[in-house]
């Protein structure tokens, strides 16, 4: 009996010891790997895998991170709106990309980890990166003041310009207006005149589109001398001299058919070869690289009366959910999203422009083409470019909606210049209260 006890107690001694000591420390093990999941908004399937190579490659660099990237989605609603109902639901990624323009209403919200402490201790510098998106991203709205805050870093930036069907301008005789940039005659008047020229090669060939939405249509009226707001962001500026000639200016390419009809969508008559001029950013160079019917190229916007572009400093950015349970792995992520040789990735794929300000930065992004006119791009950056920017004092969503429904109104014929000036500040100005 002694004997069948000692046989016993000897073997529970060794079943404690070793499987179960060893299936702690495997426990143990897993529960140090932190898992970061993050999000983009991607163009296309080819930018969505872009990311998910990158999103490997970072994994496999950080040690004890393992990163899950989700590609986002706007087919059902906007990509912002889904972000803020898995914030207030508590399902959000760790780390996420959205626009400059919604900075501040994702901040108001208390939805975004302010990363300035975790930043301090590491070799992260503002100045890296362009002066603009990083005056919004170290905004505090509590003091006003910019530089006390860290809401994350900058993916990338990107200007609009024209890309042009070279085989369209040169069929209608008009010049072209790479060269005429080059000699500083790249003015409204002579785009109207490569316009016209090219509307006039037939009736299912428009001269020049562009996309419905604020930045496009902005740039016109910027170029006038106009703008979205006033000097302090405090209020419209739709109302002023500038933007009013810009609005009439694009008023009357649409009444004389001129251009694509406002809101349509002139990416595919442009790539079908119907189209002389596009007005869009960088991020539509991927696509426009599939084209093979006809020659294309880029040029900066034309000069306008207030002798500018007009053109805009687009950025968007990579931010932190506020409730995230590892937001040092988090910082780590964001530096590497952010860094230069991840930039350069996302650069050479033809979307983007580097966020980074350095000259070897810009160098490189010369050399990703097509386009061989990439200066076009960085031409428009050197032109004073206004920032895009969220509103601080105010609501962005509900000043874009409004200010979107009486453009159409004015590009439909459906309400005169005149209309429109006498409604706009008093229409626009309560979304600051």
């Amino acid at each position: 009996m002694k004997k069948l006890v000692l046989i016993f107690m000897i073997a529970l001694v060794a079943l404690c010891a070793t499987p179960l000591f060893a299936g702690g420390e495997a426990e143990e093990a897993v529960s140090d790997e932190v898992v970061i999941t993050w999000r983009t908004r991607p163009g296309n399937q080819e930018e969505s895998d872009l990311y998910k190579a990158i999103s490997d490659q970072i994994s496999a660099e950080l040690d004890g991170i393992t990163l899950v990237y989700e590609p986002g989605s706007s087919a059902t609603s906007s990509y912002q709106d889904v972000l803020k109902t898995e914030l207030a639901s508590g399902v959000a990624p760790d780390l996420f990309w959205i626009p400059g323009s919604d900075i501040a209403e994702f901040v108001k919200r208390d939805l975004l980890l302010d990363m300035t402490a975790i930043a301090d201790k590491t070799d992260h510098k503002d100045s890296d990166f362009y002066p603009g998106p990083m005056y919004h991203l170290t905004f505090d709205p509590d003091s006003m003041k910019t530089g006390e805050k860290l809401w994350g870093l900058p993916r990338d930036v990107s200007t609009l310009a024209l890309y042009l069907n070279l085989d369209l301008i040169a069929e209608a005789g008009a010049p072209d207006p790479r060269v005429l940039a080059e000699q500083g005659l790249w003015t409204w008047e002579a785009f109207y005149e490569v316009m016209k020229a090219v509307s006039d090669l037939g009736d299912d060939v428009y001269g020049y589109g562009q996309s419905s939405w604020w930045g496009p249509y902005m740039t016109w009226m910027n170029s006038a001398g106009g703008g979205l707001f006033n000097e302090d962001r405090t209020g419209t500026d739709m109302q002023s001299e500038g933007s009013l000639k810009g609005l009439a200016f694009q008023q009357k390419f649409y009444n004389e058919n001129l251009a694509v009809p406002f809101g349509e969508d002139a990416e595919p008559p442009f790539k079908a070869g119907k189209l002389g001029m596009y007005q869009n950013g960088r991020w539509v160079t991927p696509g426009m690289r599939t084209i093979t019917d006809f020659e294309w190229d880029v040029v900066e916007l034309p000069t306008g009366p207030a002798g500018n572009q007009g053109n805009w400093l687009f950025w968007g950015a990579y931010v932190a959910n506020k409730d995230t349970k590892n937001p040092e792995a988090v910082f780590k992520l964001l530096q590497a999203l952010t860094s230069a040789k991840v930039q350069a990735q996302v650069a050479a794929a033809g979307a983007n422009i580097p966020s980074r300000t350095s000259k070897d930065a810009l160098d490189a992004f010369l050399t990703f083409t097509p386009p061989e006119n990439n200066q076009a791009f960085l031409n428009g950056l050197a032109d004073s470019p206004a920032s895009e920017g969220p509103m601080w004092v105010g609501n962005w969503s509900e000043y874009d909606a409004a200010l979107g429904a009486k453009i159409s109104a004015v590009f439909n014929n459906e309400m005169s210049i005149e209309e429109f000036a006498n409604g706009i500040e008093s229409e626009l100005n309560k979304f600051f209260k």
